[in-house]
């Protein structure tokens, strides 16, 4: 069985390498033969209506995913090697993709961008287009097992070619993304506990490694092979290379866990690619709203050092850092003193110390009596609970909601971790 995995791995890569090759030989040409014909817009609105009329038959969607892993790894026994030792966390995620689907289906162009990128950063996990046909078959078995006497193949061929537009994409954005590595390795050069539930860590990649501020990666361990998390980048880009992560201890047994407290200086890590849109504009605004929560405070602390960086800063930037209590504040210091020497930077810490969610809500409320914000450009960072309130109020407060800045909250396949 390991040499059947070596050769049929072996056969991917000299695909991959095929391709490549191709795409080098003819920058920018289609690999479609020119006599092919342009395929056909695809209808998703329509499938949506197919769709959500079927929904309740497999929705929740704990047993179709619970299904269609039992099939996949039955048909495919080599494939469970792709994923983490646990489901729990896969399953969560796919459930999350599939409900963005079923409610973004009206608009091709938003899945296409989202599944585009998505693509790019799963190369990372060793998925190839091979691996979607094998989720395909499993996904229908799964859909007929689940959905009972009731489903209809009008309903199970829109679900599979909403699963074909998403796929094509994310074999478009992984296609593309050929001339980069899949993953990074990065090396531990510093490891500094700030509480005992949270660590700032400086890593080096052994190659150049792009990213822009305000932008985040999946970090793997390799003490948990095929795990990965989201992590926000806490400093622009340096000359020296070196990348900071603040990662708080989310629980036992994860990725948290592996990187705050047993990981040191000299372990290799594993970094995707950069992803993200909370990055400053070329022209920059010249009013800033920041409010962070917890280490919400690690990609603003970005936005902050390229601010500052900048020949033509803002005029006025507000910091809000905010947490339930005063120990939630890990790092006032560097924005404090951050504040002394850029006069338009003023620090606000709060403290709810409420209970969630009433501490977010308390926070979001602060921010408002503060002042009149519709005038700024808003960045959110911290706990999906407190941006999501936070955006909500500062639109309601008149920001237009495409001022208001904040990485993909969990519901979005943006921070999903493991491949289709």
């Amino acid at each position: 069985m390991h040499t059947v995995g070596d050769e049929y791995h072996g056969l991917l890569a000299r695909h991959d390498a095929m391709r490549l090759r191709r795409s080098l030989l003819s920058p920018g040409q289609p690999e479609r033969p020119a006599a092919a014909p342009a395929p056909e817009p695809y209808d998703g609105r329509a499938d949506q209506r197919v769709i959500l009329r079927g929904l309740d038959l497999v929705s929740p969607f704990d047993d179709l995913i619970a299904e269609l892993y039992a099939e996949l790894f039955a048909r495919h026994p080599y494939l469970r090697s792709l994923f983490p030792e646990s489901m729990e966390f896969q399953r969560r995620h796919l459930a999350h993709i599939f409900r963005y689907l079923v409610e973004n289906l009206h608009d091709p162009d938003h899945v296409t961008a989202t599944f585009t990128r998505l693509g790019r950063d799963h190369r990372k996990l060793g998925v190839r287009p091979a691996h979607y046909e094998a989720f395909e078959a499993a996904l229908r078995e799964a859909l007929r097992r689940t959905a009972g006497s009731r489903w209809t193949s009008v309903m199970e061929e829109a679900w599979l070619r909403m699963l074909r537009f998403a796929v094509g994409a994310m074999v478009e954005g992984a296609e593309a993304a050929l001339g980069e590595p899949p993953a990074w390795r990065a090396t531990v050069v510093a490891h500094e506990r700030r509480r005992r539930d949270l660590a700032v860590l400086r890593v080096r990649t052994g190659e150049p490694y792009p990213y822009r501020a305000g932008q985040y990666a999946a970090v793997q361990s390799p003490l948990l092979p095929q795990a990965w998390r989201y992590y926000s980048f806490a400093c622009a880009p340096r000359p020296d290379g070196e990348l900071e992560f603040h990662v708080r201890l989310a629980g036992p047994g994860g990725v948290s866990e592996a990187l705050v407290e047993r990981t040191r200086v000299g372990d290799t890590l594993r970094l995707g690619p950069a992803s993200g849109t909370m990055t400053l504009d070329e022209d920059l605004p010249r009013d800033l709203l920041l409010v962070a929560g917890s280490t919400g405070w690690a990609p603003l602390k970005a936005l902050l050092e390229e601010a500052s960086a900048r020949r033509t800063g803002p005029r006025s930037v507000h910091l809000f850092l905010g947490g339930r209590r005063f120990a939630d504040l890990y790092d006032v210091e560097t924005a404090t003193g951050l504040a002394l020497r850029r006069p338009w930077l003023r620090v606000a810490p709060l403290v709810a110390d409420e209970p969630e969610p009433r501490a977010w809500e308390s926070l979001a409320g602060a921010v408002l009596r503060h002042g009149d914000w519709s005038g700024h450009t808003a960045y959110l960072g911290g706990p999906p609970a407190l941006v999501a309130t936070a955006a909500a109020r500062l639109t309601a407060a008149g920001i237009p909601a495409g001022h208001v800045r904040h990485d993909p909250l969990p519901a979005t396949p943006g921070l999903a971790l493991a491949g289709l």
